[in-house]
């Protein structure tokens, strides 16, 4: 790719090769571009995700709802790959039409219901199970207006910041400067809020805790990106504060584990379809069973 600046076409058109590190999972059109159909588990509900920031809140989400004894909330999630194109099987298009992770089949209804964008699950299952939001309105408001400042938010952070800074083919002052600058200014927004409040939305962990935390306590932990020195992420001490209170949860630390397929062989479980797994189908238990 060439530094020269760049004058749009009259027309626009795709250049797969165009787009950094996950060009050929973006595409301009939306459907499915083989048949596949999606496993089904035995449990009332099916996750289809992969453990990124926005899958990451339903798993922590569900393990937070059984450790609450909801019975209900048992799960089976089933691995997405989605730079292997999972995403656009027929059958996971059925379930989410935008192609993107997560998505979740609730069974326990008839017939089953769909329930696509983290945002729209977490709200979901608050309120199917009755826990992680407040019952009166003014607490319940404030909730939720943290839970839609994170999907409103987050797309400047992961599709801005993260794609300049990590992922583009090319790096640009531009860009970086421009999403950089909006990033430190989210995360003066939540140090503000934090400073004053335990949690995001007052006293009590909800689902604007399980919602912000994947991204922007990944972010300041050098979790995502590698860019907490760049960003000067320990100047936001009550940021780092709440992340650190929500990183000890044992359902946190199980929910980020679930299909998880990098990092630390002892925190990847592929999949989840039984509560034991956490202690025996670990990639590293299932890496020592093949070596043995």
């Amino acid at each position: 790719m060439s530094n020269d600046v760049y004058t749009p076409p009259k027309v626009w058109k795709w250049d797969p090769e165009n787009g950094g590190a996950f060009a050929k999972i973006n595409r301009p059109v939306a459907g499915p571009t083989h048949e596949k159909t999606l496993p089904v588990g035995e449990h009332p509900l099916q996750l289809y995700s992969l453990a990124t920031p926005n899958g990451v809140k339903v798993t922590i989400m569900l393990e937070e709802l059984l450790a609450l004894g909801k019975s209900g909330a048992e799960y089976d999630a089933h691995l997405i790959k989605i730079t292997e194109g999972d995403q656009f099987g027929s059958g996971f298009v059925s379930v989410n039409p935008n192609s993107k992770i997560p998505a979740m089949l609730d069974q326990s209804t008839d017939p089953a219901t769909r329930i696509f964008e983290s945002g729209s699950i977490l709200l979901y299952l608050a309120e199917k199970f009755g826990a992680f939001i407040p019952s009166d309105t003014a607490r319940r408001t404030e909730c939720l207006s943290w839970l839609f400042w994170q999907m409103g938010s987050a797309p400047m952070l992961g599709g801005g910041f993260g794609h300049f800074y990590a992922y583009a083919p090319e790096k640009y002052a531009y860009p970086i400067n421009r999403y950089a600058m909006e990033v430190k200014r989210q995360l003066d927004v939540l140090d503000r809020q934090l400073a004053e409040n335990r949690y995001m939305a007052g006293d009590d962990y909800s689902i604007a805790d399980m919602a912000i935390w994947p991204w922007y306590g990944a972010l300041v932990t050098n979790k995502v990106y590698e860019a907490a020195e760049f960003l000067e992420a320990h100047t936001y001490k009550n940021v780092l504060r709440w992340t650190d209170e929500l990183e000890q949860r044992p359902a946190v630390k199980r929910g980020r584990m679930v299909n998880r397929t990098w990092g630390d062989p002892a925190e990847q479980l592929y999949e989840r379809h039984d509560a034991r797994d956490f202690d025996t189908k670990t990639q590293d238990k299932i890496e020592t069973s093949k070596g043995e």
